[in-house]
């Protein structure tokens, strides 16, 4: 049975929406810092390779805002849990 995609929609920087498919979130190992993982559906090279995002969400009401990784400690975690759910 094929899974349904999750789509959401994204307000980007000048007011427009667009929408995108949740890969998934990721939680930081203190519980303190969150992640969504996306796609906008953009394929890349002769594989055809889908093109994923990851921003670092923050919830603010009902809205969730999302900012970039800032700096290479916090993409090294970003990819610690990555690897942690693609070894499940």
């Amino acid at each position: 049975m094929k899974e349904e995609k999750r789509m959401i929609t994204i307000k980007n920087n000048n007011g427009e929406n667009m929408e995108a498919e949740l890969i998934t979130y990721l939680i930081s190992e203190d519980n303190q810092t969150s992640y969504m993982v996306y796609s906008k559906g953009e394929k890349v090279g002769a594989e055809d390779d889908e093109i994923f995002y990851i921003t670092r969400i923050v919830k603010n009401g009902n809205m969730v805002e999302m900012y970039p990784i800032e700096n290479d400690d916090e993409w090294q975690n970003v990819q610690k849990l990555l690897k942690r759910i693609a070894n499940a």
